[in-house]
């Protein structure tokens, strides 16, 4: 899974990453201190896969990672390439899912763009650059379904009823709920890598100050906003959780008493990017090492296979499969074996939330 992080320029990504995946991007008081992508990685917190390494002692444990991507920051007329917009916009295509942060925090040593804080201007700014990029994709893609028509493509007239139904969605702000509601739509817009459909997190980025005495006027701006988009808000200092995320346990607990802070960490994000794109873990084991993988729910076994080494996809024989909480119960993979409980399944087969898989495969 891939997160982007985007915004406008001076809203806290890079400090989020940061305290996200404990990286060192720069962080600047000026606009466009990104400007190439700046990358870190999240393992998973899995206490299935905590319990799995207690029971199979496995040489190597190896968690389920996220790859979170710090995107430069968007301005107007970005989809026109203000800004170096069209880069920075074809950096949120190759993204699984979006946490956009809103800047809420007031710091007169940090430049704002728009002049001062106003979340639903900025949102209601970075929303319509998406949807102008994701017209110019799918105005592209009419014009060249219509010249298919004109040579016999059977389908096109289909895809350009889908295509007509799409642009219709942008022009009036619905194109994130008609993709959730309409499966046509939402396979158009994946195989187009659109930017407005993409599932998104906002990100509401306060100050200390706000977070400690409820001063949370922003924060109920950007609900509603999130709310009439069918999307979730998660509230953070994403200063204060950098800094904190350079400190031990104990002391990261102690000041985030001091200063009232709630508890924040990169599993609640993570989670909440599962949630957002329908993810499950299932577990494999390899040799001496088992490992979690994030796999879209609905997937076949095969898909899963090839996930893991392209080879099990190509020679994909059969597969044994154990559901872990049963596997804890039977205490061993070989008691599971003894008891009849490692199901045979074939390539069809559509993995669950939870399974242990060992892949059976030919070169």
């Amino acid at each position: 899974m891939r997160l982007g992080i985007i915004g406008l320029p001076n809203v806290g990504k890079s400090t989020l990453l940061n305290a996200l995946t404990k990286a060192d991007a720069e962080v600047g008081a000026y606009p466009f201190t990104t400007i190439d992508r700046n990358i870190g990685i999240v393992e998973v917190r899995d206490e299935r896969l905590d319990r799995l390494g207690e029971l199979l002692k496995p040489e190597k444990l190896t968690p389920a990672r996220v790859e979170v991507v710090d995107i430069a920051g968007l301005v107007r007329g970005a989809s026109k390439g203000e800004g170096l917009g069209n880069r920075f916009l074809g950096h949120i295509r190759e993204v699984d899912c979006v946490l956009h942060v809103v800047r809420l925090f007031r710091d007169e040593n940090v430049a704002h763009v728009e002049q001062g804080i106003d979340p639903r201007r900025d949102v209601e700014i970075i929303n319509l650059e998406l949807a102008l990029a994701d017209l110019d994709t799918v105005a592209k893609q009419i014009e060249k379904t219509r010249k298919a028509g004109k040579t016999g493509d059977a389908g096109a007239e289909k895809r350009l009823e889908a295509l007509g139904r799409i642009e219709a969605a942008l022009n009036d702000g619905t194109a994130s709920a008609a993709a959730r509601e309409d499966d046509e739509i939402a396979g158009v817009a994946r195989e187009l890598f659109l930017l407005t459909t993409k599932p998104t997190l906002y990100v509401a980025n306060c100050g200390e100050e706000d977070l400690s005495a409820g001063q949370r006027e922003g924060v109920r701006i950007l609900e509603e906003l999130a709310a009439s988009e069918g999307r979730g808000v998660v509230v953070v200092s994403a200063k204060s959780e950098s800094e904190l995320a350079e400190l031990s346990l104990e002391e990261c607990g102690r000041f985030r008493a001091e200063l009232g802070l709630e508890e924040f960490d990169a599993a609640t994000v993570v989670e909440r990017g599962y949630c957002l794109l329908d993810l499950i873990t299932f577990y494999t084991i390899v040799g001496t090492e088992t490992r979690a993988w994030s796999l879209i729910r609905g997937t076949p076994m095969v898909e899963a296979a090839g996930r893991i080494h392209t080879d099990m996809a190509k020679g994909f024989i059969k597969a044994e499969v154990v559901s872990c909480d049963r596997l804890f119960e039977l205490s061993s993979w070989e008691a599971a074996r003894e008891h009849g409980e490692l199901r045979i399944e074939g390539r069809d087969y559509v993995v669950q939330d939870g399974d242990v898989v060992h892949v059976r495969f030919h070169v």
